[in-house]
């Protein structure tokens, strides 16, 4: 099989809101009132985390079929720590980013624990956003003539 690409095409609408259209959906990105936004959706970092859980769930689920493994229920809850003191440009001693994920799942289904051990180590192993997030990704970045408005 061939690659598969993914894109998105973000437009800024203030200092804090971003529509970003990924196929045919429109996504809304802003941060909340202690970072200067109207908190009128999430913010990056939290659409991070929720697309975390959302591979997560896809992967879990196309390895349980591929085991016959029957799910009844799955819960996942993301957690990070992100220190602000880079992204105000206060302090570069630390990272931007999360400091670290916590993944916490629950899960029920027709499998022994020991399987279901098995399963989510594979998760780990086929999860494309975990393979991001767990992996340094070459990215490139193109600056493009700005936009002239009549």
């Amino acid at each position: 099989m061939s690659t598969i690409r993914f894109s998105v095409q973000g437009k800024a609408y203030n200092t804090t809101k971003t529509e970003v259209k990924a196929r045919r959906f429109n996504i809304i990105i802003d941060e909340p009132k202690e970072l200067g936004g109207e908190d009128d959706a999430p913010n990056p970092v939290e659409y991070l985390l929720a697309g975390y859980a959302g591979c997560i769930n896809v992967v879990t689920h196309i390895i349980a079929k591929e085991k016959n493994i029957t799910i009844h229920d799955l819960r996942i809850n993301i957690q990070g720590d992100i220190n602000p003191l880079r992204l105000l440009g206060q302090s570069f001693d630390v990272r931007a980013g999360f400091q670290s994920l916590q993944v916490e799942i629950a899960i029920e289904a027709n499998a022994s624990q020991e399987d279901i051990n098995r399963l989510i180590d594979e998760v780990k192993q086929r999860c494309p956003v975990n393979d991001n997030l767990s992996n340094e990704t070459p990215i490139s970045y193109l600056l493009k003539q700005p936009l002239i408005l009549n």
